[in-house]
């Protein structure tokens, strides 16, 4: 096996201790999603039967079971921060650091063809091990007992559902290697990579409702909105106008004096503003899709740039 063919075993050995933690990571949520689906939530579910009977009752393994299932959430969503840390600090930037990727670079080994190595090896990992928990993740959601369901559109559940967990670590992994060539030290690398996977995310939570068309149903009375909807917006139409949230605890009385007293404010009728559960995926894969071009954007830069040092 000649140098270059023993790449990935290099990367593999000198990056072996993370690569164990990822893996001790991707089993230790697996297992809980497991034991959760399995047996907490048969415990919650006769609990909330016996409940149903009682109007003090312990629901103890509700609880918990939901505490579960949000903490694997939370877990997954911000997964990509632990590889932000590691990428930033190790992947790159402390070899250029400490010279030892100079001295790959004079025995046969093209740095593009070790920058190469040093992405796709992690890469592979990450994109197993979000195989893995992302599937899991979803079977125990869909097994939720009632009550427990925080909904689809909750800010960790939503990345845990499907590919964004993947989609964003890998991102963390491409623009780690950037700031890691960028900057030449680990720690000033680490410190970007972890703000700048941080801004990213909270920037797409916070425009996520518009990633996709919204839907507006209006009506002379407040309806109901479909199950399992992500509600964004409602009020009352005010000559034709959207008021939101209008203050008119006022109209109170019968039905038909609530009427009147609504049509003496000018209330012709009402609206609410939501995503149905349909435009999940929908939504999820146009974050995920932006996701991935920052990390294609991170990667190709990297690139070029290590050519040009290189050069």
């Amino acid at each position: 096996m000649n140098t270059v063919s023993g790449l990935p075993w290099t990367v593999l050995r000198v990056h072996r201790p993370a690569l164990v933690l990822w893996g001790a990571f991707v089993a230790v949520v697996a297992g809980l999603l497991v034991w959760a689906v399995e047996i907490e939530a048969d415990r919650a579910r006769a609990e909330l039967a016996r409940c149903a009977h009682h109007d003090a009752c312990s629901v103890t393994a509700t609880l918990f079971y939901g505490d579960t299932i949000r903490w694997a959430g939370l877990a997954l969503c911000f997964s990509f921060c632990a590889v932000a840390a590691w990428a930033g600090a190790s992947l790159v930037a402390r070899e250029l650091e400490s010279g030892t990727a100079q001295l790959a670079w004079t025995q046969s080994v093209s740095p593009v063809r070790w920058l190469t190595a040093k992405l796709a090896v992690p890469a592979l990992a990450l994109t197993l091990g979000g195989a893995v928990l992302v599937p899991l993740f979803r079977w125990v959601w869909s097994n939720n007992p009632d009550r427990l369901d925080d909904g689809w559109s909750g800010f960790n559940t939503f990345v845990a559902l499907g590919p964004a967990t993947v989609a964003y670590a890998l991102c963390a992994l491409a623009v780690g290697a950037l700031a890691g060539l960028l900057l030449g030290r680990a720690l000033p690398a680490l410190g970007v990579t972890l703000a700048l996977m941080l801004l990213l995310n909270q920037i797409l939570g916070t425009l996520r409702a518009d990633l996709w068309p919204k839907v507006t149903r209006t009506g002379v009375t407040a309806a109901g909105l479909p199950h399992r909807a992500w509600q964004l917006e409602n009020g009352v139409l005010v000559h034709g106008h959207r008021v939101a949230n209008p203050d008119y605890g006022h109209c109170v009385g019968t039905a038909a004096r609530i009427r009147r007293c609504a049509a003496d404010h000018g209330i012709t009728g009402h609206y609410a503003v939501y995503h149905p559960v349909s435009h999940f995926w929908p939504l999820h894969l146009v974050e995920t899709g932006i996701v991935l071009a920052v990390a294609t954007a991170a990667t190709a830069t990297a690139f070029r740039l290590l050519r040009r040092r290189t050069a």
